[in-house]
């Protein structure tokens, strides 16, 4: 893919590193020649503006918003809201690992195992899903049990066990709900 990164900080330097490393085409625009040229020393990367449809930024600043968009910013990324949210997760949620944020980050994708004497174990997701304290908006992904190396996609008549790795998509703020729900006692 061709990739055009707008600064060559901390973050667009990585991106670079990165895309560079997946075999992507990059191009970096960098107004400071020396951190430009330590780049381009670094990967080979061709540092030049171009006309691009899809123009990804990171922001910083929320009351920029507007004038990432009338500049012609296609998607606007918050670094802060990103970290703020596996801060949450962490703090709420610390037997939960996030995999990503997903709607820019309204909603994140997120693995949790169920304990031993779980209450969920041995039931179908179906009757998972229907439990009253199931989030309306938390969808399973997959289901992976590590000990018998097992992987499935899920559909309701999947029964789940103790030690199943749960995949699951759900928005930020119902994922401690799920998380109790999916990791309570019987």
């Amino acid at each position: 893919m061709y990739v055009v990164v707008i600064g060559g900080g901390m973050v667009g330097g990585g991106l670079v590193r990165r895309l560079m490393d997946n075999k992507h085409d990059v191009v970096l625009v960098e107004d400071d020649k020396d951190l430009c040229n330590a780049l381009y020393a670094e990967t080979g990367v061709l540092a030049k503006s171009f006309d691009v449809p899809e123009v990804i930024v990171r922001m910083r600043n929320p009351d920029y918003r507007n004038a990432y968009r009338l500049a012609g910013a296609t998607k606007i990324i918050r670094v802060t809201d990103l970290m703020v949210n596996q801060m949450m997760i962490f703090i709420e949620n610390p037997q939960v690992r996030r995999i990503t944020a997903i709607g820019g980050g309204k909603a994140d994708v997120f693995v949790v195992i169920v304990p031993d004497e779980a209450r969920v174990a041995g039931k179908s997701i179906v009757d998972i899903t229907s439990d009253s304290d199931f989030p309306a908006q938390c969808v399973f992904v997959a289901v992976y049990n590590q000990a018998r190396d097992e992987f499935c996609i899920p559909r309701g008549n999947q029964v789940i066990g103790e030690g199943d790795e749960l995949f699951l998509i759900s928005p930020a703020e119902d994922i401690k709900q799920v998380v109790d729900l999916l990791t309570r006692k019987a």
